[in-house]
């Protein structure tokens, strides 16, 4: 029985009862039997309409309640999804301020070379960070050949400058070739991008000196001798050294420092090479 149907029962028996309650009032011996029968009639049917008030009361009561514990979940709800965004939003500037911190820090490590920071707004692969774009041009002061950082070390190179746009090749690209050298020893070496390689999360060293004082863990930096890439930026770590089949030279392979998973931020060197003034390229 629903709560309307209910709510009538107990109106038509109140009204029952009502009515015989007024006539057994009525001082006639006319409604003495009346009287009599009421003991017997009103008493079930006020025990009824009580047991029905109280039904309908404790279901009034139990909707109310019910309204009230919606309403609270939804306030919950809302609450719920006000401290999900609120605590995506913190976790999001957190990791954007230990990005900037890296940034700052890889600053203060190439103090001698002028930069801009940058943000990254767009790549060509789905993937790779392998050729990407950031939000400043030649407005902003950056040309063709500027070298590009992240990650703690070299990422890449302008290839290409608009007004407020600049696309960058990063080091993983195929066509991306670094004239390099072991920081230890400076013996040189030529890190070759290779996207296939990239997958296992290496790059290629090659064109090593059979003789050459580089090891596995070496830190391999840019060399003195490259006409695009400025000298001694960390490109890497060396693994795997060995001597190639003919024993005229070493090859290996290249831990990459910087990561081209999620590049958000670079630091652009606002000076080329020629501008430095080091020897051409070999």
């Amino acid at each position: 029985m629903d709560n309307k149907a209910a709510k009538y029962i107990f109106i038509v028996l109140t009204v029952i009862c009502s009515v015989l309650i007024v006539l057994s009032s009525i001082e006639t011996r006319a409604f003495d039997p009346i009287r009599s029968a009421v003991g017997y009639v009103l008493v079930p049917i006020q025990d009824g309409v009580n047991r029905a008030g109280s039904a309908i009361s404790s279901r009034l009561t139990e909707f109310q309640e019910l309204k009230e514990v919606r309403s609270e979940n939804e306030e919950l709800r809302a609450q719920i999804a006000s401290l999900s965004e609120e605590n995506s939003r913190l976790k999001s500037e957190t990791e954007e301020l230990t990005r900037l911190r890296e940034l700052y820090s890889l600053d203060t490590q190439y103090m001698q070379y002028p930069k801009v920071a940058a943000r990254v707004i767009a790549k060509d692969s789905n993937k790779w960070f392998q050729v990407f774009r950031i939000d400043k041009g030649y407005e902003d002061g950056i040309e063709v050949d500027m070298n590009v950082l992240a990650g703690g070390g070299l990422v890449g190179i302008v290839t290409e400058v608009g007004a407020n746009y600049a696309t960058v090749r990063s080091i993983i690209d195929d066509e991306s070739s670094v004239s390099a050298m072991s920081q230890h020893s400076s013996d040189g070496c030529f890190v070759q991008g290779d996207l296939e390689l990239y997958e296992e999360g290496l790059l290629r060293i090659t064109d090593i000196e059979r003789d050459a004082n580089l090891s596995d863990g070496d830190a391999i930096v840019t060399s003195n001798i490259s006409s695009k890439y400025l000298p001694g930026i960390l490109i890497g770590y060396a693994s795997d050294i060995t001597v190639d089949s003919q024993q005229l030279t070493k090859s290996g392979y290249l831990i990459p420092q910087g990561q081209f998973t999620n590049l958000q931020e670079v630091l652009v060197i606002t000076m080329t090479k020629s501008e430095y003034g080091i020897a051409d390229e070999i």
